[in-house]
């Protein structure tokens, strides 16, 4: 009788909070303007956010702001309507004797509908710019929560349209690594596939030979001079492009060194000139290029993923190889969307197989119907992907913990870059550039009169957009592992009690639970960790830029000082009779005096990561003298991530001692208290299980 007291008891009182919260003025749920992407006309149905207690009462959530006021459902324990037949036997909802004053063991008091029904992701969307309408639609796909204004309380995931720094965000994911903006410029990304192709030039022949203007302007000029020498048959064309120019802005072709624009523009812009690819894949005699999508979900652990599907923008002249009477066509030579919109050859197509912009996937359907090796385009396109992501991790390492440092809250980072790619005439894939920041609009400028235009949708940039968009978000979703973990405590102790007749409303009930059942395969595939075992022999440049970050010293910095560079040689043991700390001291001040006298930003001094590399290869090939140079420096490398693996396992030694001695930790001498800064990645075995028991936990660049 005091149960069945107590549950009719908590049962009105649940009726009665459901009536008040029903009543209650609407105008409070548009506060913040949250868009609830679920059914129209059904109410917003929320578990709470956090479990109760096994045996404990469920409680109801309480509304929070920006939420929808809803009406909370009663917990499936407590029924209004007519009871169970298994209740009334008196058994338990799992079918088994309840026990006199107890409840059933493995009842937490959440029915499988619950445990389905978690909240949904949160997204503020405010930043979004000209992705908004992708996002929207990836968003009511998923049946998550817009916030298109924002909101005072976080949100799960944060999409910005430019910039990492587009807002102050200290939790939750944001689509934007801090500082890929500037690593994929035109001079940053030459800068960083050079110091690869010095290491591995067979490796990194799909980037066309660079020249950084106005720095290099001598060089170039006579590097050309010498090869035209020896090869008087030769005559190349060049292509000049902006450092920070975009969709085509600026960019012109050149035959001679002296067609360079010179007067002013270099100096106040300065530009990448690269050796112009001649012999392009041609499809209906046309040249082409591919967008392909490709998302960085963490850098540390590296994890890359590579849309399935991308687009191929196409010229709107028939392609003709370069010529003093041709160089001006932008038309035939250039394949950015920008440009070619406006040309009165473009053709605007709902098809994905026909037009000036398709499909990739349609353009290796037709090239597999004349007997092209589809897989093995698809591997090297995979591979130069994975290759030009290596050079870049190290330098946005910097970045990210220069904005988010260990310790320090700050949130998860995430990007869809936009790498475009040209097809050779024998299908090599050559790398143009890499865009941070990817066009995701879904429609396109029709003029329908002179000067009058209007936005039409393009349902070749919807197929494949909203697709990479929404698949992104499924991939970053923060609940995932949540809802997995609570189906899994669910489902697996009915599994092994179940009668065999109530396996088919389970099977019924898992499908429910599943909130991605109506959606479609996903289109990102992985590609690394996956193949990390063929290309780790790479990331030598990346664990150079550990070392840089364990003697950076101060929080937040960029750049090495004297001090830090000193002690990385002293504590590596890489000074000797040939090379004195006053040598050290010389070759620091060269190099950094010359890599800051060749970039732009001036406000922090100190030696920067690419002239740390510099350095370090100067180095081991001081020490190493008769290996090829990616062998010298992997030698250094390992030698300097051996002696600090010692001296970490020195100072846990002297902190033990003192702990145990009755001592402070920090009681002895400086040197030795000081915490020991993050080990390198890449340790020797015998030493890094006892280096990373106290080496400072690393904050997860993801």
């Amino acid at each position: 009788m005091q149960r069945g007291s107590s549950e009719r008891e908590l049962a009105a009182r649940w009726e009665a909070e459901a009536v008040a919260v029903a009543e209650a003025p609407a105008a409070a749920a548009a506060e913040q303007g949250g868009v609830d992407s679920g059914a129209a006309g059904e109410p917003e149905r929320k578990a709470p956010e956090e479990q109760p207690r096994e045996g404990a009462p469920a409680q109801p959530r309480a509304a929070e702001e920006g939420d929808a006021r809803v009406v909370p459902r009663p917990p499936p324990t407590l029924p209004l309507a007519k009871p169970q037949p298994a209740r009334a036997r008196g058994l338990c909802p799992h079918r088994k004797p309840r026990s006199k004053g107890r409840g059933c063991r493995r009842s937490s008091g959440r029915s499988a509908d619950e445990y389905c029904s978690q909240r949904p992701v949160t997204v503020d969307s405010s930043k979004a710019r000209t992705s908004l309408d992708a996002l929207k639609i990836s968003i009511r796909q998923l049946k998550w929560k817009e916030f298109p204004f924002g909101r005072r309380l976080p949100c799960d995931i944060y999409w910005h349209g430019v910039s990492f720094h587009d807002n102050d965000i200290f939790s939750g994911q944001v689509n934007k690594f801090p500082g890929m903006t500037e690593m994929v410029r035109k001079i940053t990304l030459s800068r960083a596939v050079r110091i690869m192709q010095n290491l591995f030039p067979e490796e990194y022949n799909f980037y066309p030979r660079s020249w950084i203007l106005p720095d290099e302007f001598q060089l170039f000029v006579a590097q050309v001079r010498m090869v035209k020498d020896g090869d008087p048959s030769w005559k190349p064309t060049f292509i000049v492009k902006p450092d920070s120019g975009c969709q085509g802005d600026g960019i012109y072709l050149i035959k001679d060194p002296s067609d360079i624009r010179l007067a002013g523009t270099l100096q106040s812009r300065p530009a990448v000139v690269q050796e112009y690819i001649c012999k392009p894949l041609l499809i209906d005699k046309l040249k082409f290029d591919i967008r392909l999508y490709v998302l960085l979900k963490s850098l540390d652990p590296l994890e890359i993923y590579i849309a399935k599907d991308g687009l191929s923008r196409f010229c709107t002249e028939p392609y003709q190889e370069p010529n003093p009477k041709n160089l001006h066509h932008i038309f035939m030579h250039l394949t950015n969307y920008s440009l070619n919109i406006h040309s009165g050859n473009f053709v605007h197509s709902d098809s994905t197989s026909t037009g000036s912009k398709r499909t990739f996937s349609s353009i290796l359907c037709r090239l597999s119907s004349k007997g092209v090796d589809i897989k093995k385009v698809w591997s090297d396109i995979i591979s130069l992907v994975i290759k030009t992501v290596i050079a870049l991790t190290p330098e946005l390492k910097v970045f990210y913990q220069s904005d988010i440092p260990a310790g320090r809250p700050g949130p998860t980072c995430f990007q869809i870059l936009g790498f475009d790619i040209l097809l050779m005439k024998n299908l090599k894939p050559i790398l143009l550039e890499v865009n941070a920041n990817p066009s995701m609009r879904i429609e396109h400028e029709q003029e329908l009169s002179p000067g009058v235009f209007e936005n039409v949708p393009s349902l070749v940039d919807e197929e494949v957009k909203v697709a990479v968009i929404r698949d992104t978000l499924r991939l970053m979703d923060p609940l995932k592992n949540k809802r997995e973990n609570q189906s899994q405590q669910l489902k697996q102790p009915l599994a092994a009690k179940e009668d065999p007749s109530d396996s088919e409303p389970a099977n019924t009930s898992d499908s429910n639970c599943n909130p991605e059942a109506h959606l479609p395969s996903i289109c990102l595939k992985q590609v690394f960790p996956k193949y990390a075992k063929q290309f780790n022999y790479l990331r030598l440049v990346d664990r150079m830029a550990n070392l840089f970050i364990r003697f950076l010293g101060i929080k937040g910095t960029m750049k090495l000082g004297p001090t830090g560079f000193r002690t990385f040689i002293r504590n590596c043991k890489l000074s000797s009779s040939s090379l004195s700390m006053a040598a050290v001291d010389i070759l620091y001040i060269d190099i950094t005096r010359r890599w800051n006298s060749m970039t732009l930003d001036q406000r922090d001094s100190g030696m920067c990561l690419q002239a740390f590399v510099e350095a370090f290869f100067y180095l081991a090939q001081r020490k190493f003298k008769m290996l090829p140079l990616h062998e010298q420096v992997a030698s250094l490398i390992d030698l300097c991530e051996y002696h600090l693996s010692l001296l970490d396992e020195k100072r846990l030694v002297c902190s033990r001692s003192g702990t145990s001695g009755g001592r402070p930790p920090d009681s002895g001498t400086p040197q030795e208290a000081a915490p020991s800064a993050q080990l390198a990645e890449g340790n020797p075995p015998s030493c890094t299980n006892s280096a990373h028991k106290f080496s400072h936990s690393r904050h997860t660049l993801s």
